[in-house]
């Protein structure tokens, strides 16, 4: 399944990760304040500003300074908030110009050493194709935190305009939904490049796996099931995994991206319903209750995997047996057929039982999640602790950290039916390899086939 596609995959995943970590120190241990001397942003726009921003503390006004005195020590106020604005804005742009570079040079290490290293045949796509995917994806992740700070100067706009009739102009309120509108209109564009990317790139690991298993076909073409796993089994695996893993790495990515924002933004909650003060506590209510849920729905559902493995396999015991009905008369009969076809409806009613828990607690689940973030916001909401806009920006962030922790819980039902397929095929590379089967499949065999 993986060595058809990848190199050396053990070796491969694990060096990935390691060196992962290792950028991920080195950046906040060095390189991140290195821009400045290192970075090319310069030719495009994104120069680090010279000097550090020093601004003077505007004289302080006197208990009887007339209207233009006030007037002027405001403009002079708010002249200078604008400059360190720009200043910062500028210095944030250079920062983060710095931060794809830094990434690029990342990659570039990687692949080059393991295109040097495990020369593969389809290392072009297995390895540099993995590299861009998980490259767009932090992209979309930053276009992602880009909207996420529009909701909180838009909100915050809707707030003054709703509080001051004519504070706000009509350009300035269509100027922001135009901002949204360029931001939405780029992730649009990569979102599409990229899954049309990434359908490719899965096809060529089902071609891969079916090259070979094809490979060895007349050393597996007796064993049961044969053709189902090699044309059935691998398209479904490679469609789970187009999903599941991309999903996945958004997981990550957005985690990444949205815990310290929302760490930063747990400065406006201190004040916890029922527990109290606890710092931190947006952060500390996302994780608790992502555990408390990825745990409640793996107890539920930890009979879906074997189950969902023995309905492949009786319903390739009933498809095998019509199949040797179209050639041969004696094959197919009435009384054969039932009993294979019983089979598969006991393991089907089975399934849909265990089903009916699983999604009563799921759902359950997910609903009252809805609530989670307002109820931890209750006390400062009542307190009038930020505004408008901030709460937005909160319970995006917060459902946004929220749903990538509870990556297992959104897919367990996929991850269920992924874990049946690769038992499917594991099985499968057990039996060309002259290896015992997997217990699930001995099993199931002594029994007949029957899934009870």
């Amino acid at each position: 399944m993986f060595e058809s596609f990848f190199p050396r995959p053990r070796l491969f995943f694990l060096s990935f990760a390691i060196w992962s970590v290792a950028c991920v120190v080195l950046w906040f241990s060095f390189a991140r304040d290195a821009g400045e001397s290192f970075s090319l942003g310069g030719w495009f726009g994104y120069e680090f500003p010279s000097e550090p921003l020093e601004l003077e503390e505007p004289p302080a006004l006197a208990e009887d300074a007339d209207e233009a005195a006030r007037a002027a020590h405001a403009a002079l106020q708010a002249e200078q908030a604008s400059a360190k604005a720009a200043h910062d804005a500028a210095r944030e742009s250079a920062r983060t110009f710095w931060f794809y570079q830094y990434m690029v040079l990342s990659y570039a290490f990687f692949l080059a050493f393991w295109y040097r290293y495990a020369p593969h045949r389809w290392a072009r796509w297995s390895v540099f194709g993995s590299a861009a995917i998980i490259f767009v994806t932090w992209f979309q992740v930053q276009l992602d935190v880009m909207i996420n700070d529009w909701f909180g100067t838009f909100y915050d706009l809707v707030q003054q305009a709703l509080a001051k009739p004519n504070s706000v102009s009509v350009g300035e309120y269509f100027g922001q939904l135009l901002t949204f509108g360029k931001i939405a209109l780029v992730a649009i564009t990569v979102a599409v490049v990229t899954r049309f990317f990434v359908s490719h790139y899965i096809f060529r690991w089902r071609t891969a796996m079916n090259d070979h298993y094809m490979s060895l076909w007349d050393r597996v073409r007796h064993i049961e099931g044969a053709s189902q796993r090699v044309q059935e089994d691998t398209m479904r695996f490679a469609g789970i995994m187009e999903h599941l893993g991309v999903s996945l790495i958004d997981s990550v990515m957005t985690l990444i991206a949205f815990l310290p924002i929302l760490w930063g933004l747990s400065s406006f909650v201190t004040h916890l319903p029922i527990i109290g003060e606890v710092p931190q506590a947006l952060v500390f209510v996302a994780i608790l209750w992502s555990i408390f849920g990825t745990a409640l729905l793996a107890l539920a559902g930890i009979r879906l995997p074997g189950l969902e493995f023995r309905n492949q396999r009786v319903e390739a015991a009933y498809r095998k047996e019509l199949v040797y009905g179209e050639d041969d008369p004696d094959r197919a009969r009435p009384p054969t057929v039932a009993e294979l076809f019983d089979n598969v409806r006991r393991n089907y009613f089975r399934l849909y039982l265990n089903y009916l828990y699983f999604n009563v607690v799921r759902y359950g689940y997910l609903q009252a999640g809805v609530l989670v973030p307002y109820i931890a916001l209750g006390p400062t909401i009542v307190a009038a602790g930020f505004t408008l806009g901030v709460m937005q920006q909160i319970v995006r962030a917060f459902g946004r950290v929220e749903s990538s922790f509870q990556y297992l819980v959104n897919s367990w039902t996929t991850i269920v039916e992924l874990l049946s397929i690769y038992k499917r095929l594991q099985a499968f590379e057990a039996a060309i390899n002259d290896q015992p089967l997997p217990k699930i499949d001995r099993d199931f065999m002594e029994r007949g086939g029957d899934p009870a």
